[in-house]
Order: C-alpha cells, then structure tokens, then sequence
C-alpha cells in the first residue's frame, strides 16, 4: 500500500505537541507492514537543510499568492515531501504563531496550501508514485478531501484523524474564494459551520473514514461536553469513527539507551534512576528527601488542569514530595508556577519553556508524572512515563483513562496497577490522588512492583499500526 500523510508538523524536524511525534513514529511501524508512507508537511526554516538535500518533484506557478514547491528528501528514516512555499513558510519562531503571540494573519492560506499540496499529489502522482490512501492530520489538512472533491479526476480515499478536536481552523466565510473552495461547499454537508469555515469540520464532513487517537476519545467526541461543537456530526458518522491508540517511537524513547540521561537504567536494574533524581533534583534547585519527586511537562494551560495542581501544591509539599515543572504556554500559569517555585524553594522547581533533552531526563528522574487535564485525546507524557518507570498520576479522561491502570485495591491485588487514575476531574480528588501516591510511595516493595509493571506496559506502536492499516484497507473498499 502506499499512503500519504498530510499534517503541519513532524519529529524530529519540528514539534510543538504530541501529533509531531505521531507524524514521525507511525510510518516506521508501517513499513515492517509492507506501507509505503510519505510525509507532506510544510517547509519551515528549520527544514532548510533537508529542501537543500532533496529532489523538487511538483511545481506550482501561484499556491495561494506565490510560487512552490514540493521537494521529495530522505531524512530521519522518513520519506519526506517538504512544501517549499517561501511567502507562507519562511517565518522565525512558532510555526503557528507570529512574533506577537497571536495567529498569523494569513493561517487560512498556509494551511489551505498544505491541503492544496495534499490534494494535487493524491489526483496527479509524483512521478510514478501515487497514494492509495490519503490520511489527513487535524484542522491544517482538513481541506485535503474538499478540494479532491472539487475534481472529478479518479481520486485515492481520505481518512481523517483527529488528535484534538479543540482546534478547529475557523475563518470566514468571506475567504471562500481565497480559500479556492467551490461555493457548492459551503454548506451544512461540506466546509459550512455556524455561517463560516471550518477546515476541520470539512475534513470530518468529505472524508471516507475518522479516526481519533484513542478509543474512550472517540466516544467521548460523540457527546456535547467534548464534541465542541461537531459532535452531532460525529454521532451521525459514528460507524465511520475508529479510536486507535496512540503509541510512542521505542527507539527514541528508552531508558536503558537514552543519551539524555545521566545514567541509563531497565526493568531488571533501576539503579540508575536514582542518579537520574539527583541531577533533577540539581537541575530544578530541589532538596535531597525521601517523598516522592512529581514532575510535569506540559503546555500550561486550562485544558491540562494544571491550575488544579497550584491548589494542591500545598499538600503535596506537606506530605514531603517535591516538584520538578518544565512548561509553558498561559503567562498567568507560567507567573503562578514561578512564584511557587520561590514560595516553596526547594520544594518546587520550575523551567518555563520547552527542552526535548530536559524533558527525557525528567522521566529519567522522576518518581511519578502529573497529567490532571480536562480532556485529553491520548496523551504521549503518561506512556513516556510508563516506559521510564515514573508512575503516571492522570484524570480519568480520554487516553489517560485507556493507558493507565489505577492502583485501587482490586488492581493492587491483582498485581496490575500502572499509576493512579481520579475522577471526578477537580483539585479535591486530584489532590487525594497525590495523597494515595504518596502513601504508595512509602511501601517500597509496592512501588518497584509497580514500576516495573509499568516499564513493561506496552506503548509501542505494534498494535496501533495494525489497527490503522484494518481502516486504509476499509476507507479503499468503501
């Protein structure tokens, strides 16, 4: 089979979430399926060195206000094909944002361009290579199945993945000609939502197949609560829904190899975590102690439930644990979690910004890792932690409810508990979570056990892959 995937980000090259990684992990596993897969994504400046290498492959005299590109490169294991569009791409900083913090003005275009791309190579091929199967990856390639629409050539399917349905790529609907979308479209059945344009919702609405990134995730999307707004719409293509979990890259993602580390460490040996700790606990500005080190590492935000945890900091640091917090995002979060880390200096640690390496030695170090979001489609930090032995603490919610087994009495004795799990979803019950982890944490036969199991979980992609291939070959018979 050959497969195209068309999304705004991919790791290593660049990534600011959790769909950059699955960009980059997924096609490994698919390869050993005998899936040719090929990567679409934008040429961002960070990039420059991997256009350079390549093979310019497709030509576009005017992609939505200038000359482009798609050149085809080999980088990283992956088979990339980098949208080389200057006008749109050749901007420093956040490839969403501009130097205000604000979306840049023009999102619309850019990312219509990158479905635009998507599209042609479906309908046309790239010299001799043509997809069987189209997957597109959130709002930024949600037009992809609207302009194959738009054509009536012989055309490969569109699976649709939701990874967060709360960004939508909303714009108005005055910027349907710009957007070189047929009037025809915009209506209840195509890109129309609430009287402007959704790029999501057009994706969700012209696709032949959905999936989302794990199975409670796709159930929950079917109800008003979660499905801001496009859960109707869902409820009505619910056959056409698959939750497939998310996994993580094993190679990358490994204590017993991980570069990031100061002292690597496996499930037969679990030394070397507790020199991991203690450059943690020096990196963060953390006193030596016996209760357990909680980390997090997360954009700070609302969503994540980390305005939770400034509530129940105060109990964390009575019953002796410490905190280590690596973020970023809210500025009113970010000055919250600064001001802890003096009030409670050398208790609570905190770095605002992002650090790929830092955020390996965390879990390296760690003894549990804090996930209270609101929602969450899947989560990659609760399988980080799994696969480090740093015991995840997640809100019963989406993928954090489908990875982690809570440690309650039955699971204890069962000798299948992988972290703790809390509902209701509120800073009471999140802070008896901390409470009970607390208590765990000070039965050390327990906690190894645990850790161990953990370790052990699987979080590989095996599984996943396999799953979506079962929806390419389906969204082709369809």
């Amino acid at each position: 089979m050959k497969l195209l995937f068309v999304a705004s980000e991919c790791a290593p090259f660049v990534k600011t979430g959790g769909l950059a990684d699955v960009i980059g992990a997924v096609p490994k596993s698919l390869a050993s399926m005998n899936v040719s897969v090929r990567v679409l994504i934008p040429a961002y400046p960070a990039l420059a060195t991997v256009v350079a290498s390549g093979q310019t492959v497709m030509s576009f005299d005017d992609l939505f206000g200038g000359p482009a590109r798609i050149v085809a490169a080999q980088a990283e294991g992956l088979d990339m094909l980098l949208l080389d569009a200057p006008h749109l791409y050749d901007r420093a900083g956040n490839i969403y944002l501009g130097p205000d913090g604000q979306d840049w003005h023009d999102n619309d275009l850019r990312f219509a361009a990158l479905s635009y791309a998507g599209a042609q190579i479906g309908l046309d091929g790239l010299r001799g290579w043509k997809p069987d199967v189209i997957n597109a990856h959130d709002w930024q390639a949600g037009l992809v199945p609207a302009y194959i629409r738009q054509d009536d050539r012989p055309s490969p399917p569109v699976v649709m993945t939701i990874h967060n349905i709360a960004f939508q790529g909303i714009f108005e609907s005055t910027r349907l000609s710009a957007l070189r979308l047929n009037s025809n479209l915009f209506t209840k059945d195509g890109v129309e939502y609430f009287g402007k344009i959704s790029f999501l919702k057009a994706g969700l609405a012209l696709s032949h197949k959905i999936t989302t990134v794990s199975p409670s995730y796709a159930a929950e999307l079917l109800t008003p609560e979660f499905g801001m707004g496009l859960d109707g719409l869902l409820r009505e293509r619910h056959l056409d829904l698959h939750g497939i979990l998310n996994g993580i890259d094993l190679d990358v993602w490994n204590p017993q190899t991980d570069t990031s580390l100061v002292a690597t460490y496996s499930v037969s040996s679990l030394a070397g975590k507790k020199k991991n700790r203690a450059e943690l606990e020096a990196r963060f500005g953390l006193s030596k102690g016996d209760g357990p080190l909680f980390c997090v590492v997360s954009r700070l935000t609302s969503q994540k439930g980390l305005d939770m945890l400034l509530d129940c900091l105060p109990d964390l640091v009575d019953q002796g644990g410490k905190l280590a917090l690596l973020g970023s995002g809210d500025l009113h979060l970010e000055q919250a979690f600064v001001d802890a880390s003096n009030r409670y200096a050398g208790s609570v640690g905190t770095i605002i910004g992002y650090d790929e390496a830092l955020s390996h030695l965390i879990q390296g170090g760690s003894d549990a890792i804090l996930i209270p979001s609101r929602f969450e489609p899947c989560g990659l930090t609760q399988l980080y932690g799994l696969r480090y032995g740093t015991l995840p603490i997640v809100a019963r919610t989406g993928g954090l409810a489908d990875t982690v087994i809570d440690a309650n009495d039955a699971a204890l004795h069962s000798e299948c508990a992988t972290g703790i799990q809390f509902a209701p979803i509120n800073a009471i019950m999140f802070s008896h979570a901390i409470s009970r982890t607390c208590e765990l944490y000070a039965k050390p036969k327990i906690w190894t056990k645990m850790m161990r199991r953990a370790m052990r979980h699987p979080v590989g992609w095996d599984q996943s892959a396999v799953a979506y291939l079962d929806v390419y070959n389906s969204a082709q018979e369809r």
